[in-house]
């Protein structure tokens, strides 16, 4: 039977699950049975040439990436501290591990030609993150703010801030409740990511998704064997005490009440929530206090969207976006060269790098002007002598 030369099975399953697709439900969107899908991953067959067309086109990823060869240096989901266990299924959490592992593919193919920030990120020399206090994680988000000549004030942009200090950021769409965010460190290119959920809409709660995430990364990487709900209560109280630090947060609190926290919120760029719990945290508000706060925080309607939400500007990841731009304005690659290196859909890099929709689509053949021979580009504007025409 013919089959597809140089077809690998695994990359069959990685796309599969990376699509969030059951081997049942792509099978019938191919049109072969549930058992031939589970051989072609196994690698006992492979699909007919019209199969794996379909199969491509299904997956919306191009043929080439069902043969690249395998690659020692891909790494397994362990070392990902996932903010839940229990509410994020296991299908869920594959998609997003492979997702990262497209990220950290792209990052390794923009380093072949580009020099990225290293990573700066605070070393505290944690043995075992067990042992922590929550005075110890106040003690480490200050001196954070102080390795990076933050001072005490607002922070004006986190995810910028992170890039600079050589954190891989990328903001993906992850589809599944319980997952809106996750970080690892790499120990195949010991560089540290943080995945960003772009399904969420809001700018402070993204914001302190990617503090929450910086905590894991620097108090936990070694996490074999602790408590998942003690490292959770850890990287979240990191990102509060980086993002308002006792000394100069209080000193600003008028009052801890409802509206003085929504007159702090465009200035600290924390949402009204995570200042409730902060004061809580630096025993500001008791827990009468706080359990009337919530209250009132509930029937003002602010558990689904708090004033200014859908106001203040989002956080966006820069960093890959400028290296693909930088490839392609300096002649490095051009966007076909770059889609023929990386296996993966326009689309997909287009979203890992925050680059605008249809950035990787051809820009046609070149024309030239009659007179003077220039080339330019198919759809370019070309200017009038002396300026706009006037009507």
């Amino acid at each position: 039977m013919i089959g597809t030369p140089g077809f690998v099975g695994a990359r069959l399953t990685e796309g599969r699950e990376a699509r969030a697709l059951p081997a049942s439900v792509l099978a019938e969107l191919v049109g072969v049975s549930h058992a031939a899908i589970l051989q072609y991953e196994s690698g006992k067959t492979s699909p007919r040439p019209e199969v794996m067309a379909l199969l491509a086109d299904r997956l919306n990823l191009p043929q080439a990436f069902f043969k690249r060869p395998l690659d020692s240096l891909d790494e397994s989901e362990d070392g990902i501290v996932w903010r839940s266990l229990t509410s994020a299924t296991k299908a869920a959490r594959r998609r997003c591990w492979r997702r990262l592992t497209w990220v950290q593919n792209i990052v390794r193919y923009l380093r072949e030609s580009l020099d990225l920030p290293e990573p700066k990120l605070p070393d505290f020399g944690i043995g075992n993150p067990a042992l922590l206090t929550m005075k110890d994680i106040e003690v480490f988000a200050s001196l954070t703010r102080e390795t990076w000549g933050l001072g005490v004030g607002p922070i004006a942009d986190l995810t910028l801030l992170l890039e600079n200090n050589g954190v891989i950021v990328s903001r993906l769409r992850l589809t599944a409740d319980g997952l809106d965010a996750f970080a690892r460190w790499s120990e195949r290119d010991g560089a540290p990511y943080i995945i960003l959920g772009a399904d969420k809409n809001s700018a402070v709660r993204s914001r302190y998704d990617a503090a929450h995430e910086f905590g894991h990364l620097v108090l936990h990487r070694k996490t074999a064997g602790l408590d998942h709900k003690r490292l959770e209560a850890q990287a979240f109280r990191f990102a509060s005490a980086l993002l308002l630090p006792e000394q100069s947060f209080v000193k600003e609190l008028w009052a801890p009440s409802l509206d003085a926290f929504r007159s702090l919120k465009d200035r600290w760029r924390v949402s009204i929530g995570a200042m409730i719990k902060r004061c809580e945290q630096l025993e500001i508000l008791g827990s009468e206090q706080t359990q009337r706060m919530w209250i009132n925080y509930n029937r003002r309607g602010w558990r689904q969207v708090e004033p200014l939400d859908e106001v203040l500007p989002i956080e966006r990841p820069r960093l890959l976006g400028r290296c693909f731009e930088m490839l392609v304005r300096d002649g490095i690659r051009s966007k076909a060269q770059i889609l023929v290196d990386l296996p993966y859909a326009a689309r997909d890099l287009e979203e890992i790098a925050r680059l605008p929709k249809g950035y990787f689509i051809d820009e046609g053949p070149e024309v030239r002007l009659k007179d003077s021979g220039t080339a330019r580009p198919a759809g370019s504007v070309v200017p009038f002598p002396g300026g706009r025409p006037k009507n």
